[in-house]
């Protein structure tokens, strides 16, 4: 890298995944997805925040995020980190703040970030009327981590495209939102509908350009 070149920020999520309980995949689908919403609302990232020089930075590149898991004392030393643990149902995550992707956090850097794979043990509730929805690509095979980091970054197309007004509503809601994949008949109008979609860079698992979510959002987002 020269002096002039600026260095590549990543996001770090990190789900406890402890041996004897490992976290439904839905709730850890959709725990990660609020704890971006979460951490970019938050008032260490805006403004003059702590956290707001790095956000900044991230957010003027990709938008990257890497998924790890981390259970026992990985977890313990991980939540000692500045950052935010989000909750629900099963599932932890803890987001941090971004850092340059050279230059992670040792207790970070050490945790594993392949293969992370979750399963739903019952069948889903139905969506609330008005609801957030992140619909997955149906055609898509991508790892629980992967899918973490792609409703992920649906959460924030989605919070970047919102107005001042829903976004405050939102989030004194608590950011409620629920991941399903989508019917395979409603894709293609999904993506073709001019709600936020997440178009992968194909670095890892799929294809580059490959849709992989859209936010759905109950009020038309413009």
């Amino acid at each position: 890298m020269t002096s002039s070149e600026a260095p590549e920020f990543a996001l770090p999520l990190v789900v406890r995944i402890e041996r004897d309980g490992p976290p439904a995949r839905t709730d850890a689908l959709e725990t990660a997805a609020r704890a971006v919403v979460v951490m970019l609302s938050d008032d260490r990232s805006l403004g003059d925040g702590a956290w707001a020089r790095a956000v900044r930075d991230w957010e003027d590149a990709r938008i990257r995020k890497v998924v790890r898991r981390a259970r026992g004392a990985e977890w313990r030393k991980a939540s000692q980190l500045p950052g935010i643990t989000v909750t629900r149902g099963t599932a932890e995550v803890r987001v941090f703040p971004p850092v340059p992707v050279d230059g992670w956090p040792k207790e970070l850097a050490k945790l594993q970030v392949s293969g992370t794979e979750l399963d739903d043990t019952g069948a889903l509730p139905d969506v609330g009327p008005g609801q957030v929805v992140l619909w997955l690509n149906p055609g898509l095979r991508m790892s629980t981590g992967k899918e973490m980091a792609q409703v992920g970054h649906g959460a924030q197309l989605l919070w970047w495209a919102l107005d001042d007004a829903r976004r405050k509503a939102w989030r004194e809601a608590g950011f409620p939102l629920a991941v399903r994949t989508a019917d395979p008949g409603r894709w293609a109008e999904l993506t073709e509908s001019g709600r936020p979609v997440v178009r992968d860079a194909g670095f890892t698992e799929v294809a580059p350009g490959s849709c992989t979510v859209v936010a759905d959002f109950p009020v038309r987002v413009n």
